[in-house]
Order: structure tokens, then C-alpha cells, then sequence
């Protein structure tokens, strides 16, 4: 982990460029760097970003140009509060850098959540680490 699942209203995929946003944001993460400042604060071979849009959406009074994005982060406990708040404001700026000339056009609102998973069952087959540059994990 982490995981960064987006839902967001369908009627920002002509707005922005939604897979754009998911990049902008695993970068993010991926640059984000843990107590020590040299260790990544997350695994990156362990970093996902992806996104779905709601095809059906009533927003706020329910005009066709509002919309919503809803940034749902999912970690695994051992962080810091500090560190956990360090990760949503970079999630947040990097959303908004991306997202700005939506806002200018749109109403729209933009909602982050970090939730911290304790596994009840972790079960795990995982290659990615090996496919990575040495070092990058």
C-alpha cells in the first residue's frame, strides 16, 4: 500500500484528463519520503492509483456542470499523524495544481480521505518489486 482509489463525477472526463490525475498523484505518493527524509514514506512497488468515474450523479442541487471527486486513500497503520498529514496535504496540492482549470470552470467539490486498513488477511503474489529499478522500493 498505499492505495488511491478516485471516484468522480462522469462529467469531468471532458473537463480533465482523468489519467493524468491518477499519474500526478502516484507520483506524489511515490515522492513523498518518511520520518528519516531519505526512505520513501511508502513502498513503492506497493503504490496503486486508479480511478472511476459515476455515470449517474446528482450533486449538490443538481445542476449538469457540478461535479465531485473523491480521493479515498488506503494505508497500513504505523505512521505517524504528522506523516499521515504531510501525505494528504501533498495529495490535496497535487489535485488542486492539477484539477485548477476545472475549478475555474466548474462547481465542483474535492474530498480527501486517508484510512488507515488493519488487515484482518493480507494474502499477497506480487512481482513488481523485481521489475523496478534496484533501489526504488
Amino acid at each position: 500500500m498505499p492505495h488511491l482509489n478516485i471516484e468522480y463525477t462522469a462529467n469531468l472526463d471532458d473537463a480533465t484528463d482523468i489519467g493524468a490525475l491518477c499519474k500526478t498523484l502516484a507520483a506524489a505518493l511515490v515522492a513523498l519520503r518518511g520520518e528519516d527524509g531519505a526512505a520513501p514514506l511508502f513502498p513503492v512497488a506497493g503504490t496503486r492509483v486508479m480511478a472511476w468515474p459515476a455515470p449517474h450523479f446528482p450533486v449538490a442541487d443538481g445542476q449538469p456542470d457540478r461535479a465531485f471527486i473523491y480521493l479515498n486513500l488506503l494505508i497500513t497503520p504505523g505512521r505517524s499523524e504528522a506523516l499521515k498529514k504531510r501525505a494528504g496535504d501533498a495529495l490535496l496540492a497535487a489535485a488542486g495544481e492539477h484539477l485548477e482549470a476545472v475549478f475555474a470552470q466548474h462547481a465542483v467539490g474535492l474530498t480527501l480521505q486517508i484510512i488507515e486498513g488493519h488487515p484482518v488477511y493480507e494474502g499477497k503474489r506480487n512481482n513488481l518489486a523485481a521489475h523496478l529499478a534496484a533501489g526504488a522500493c
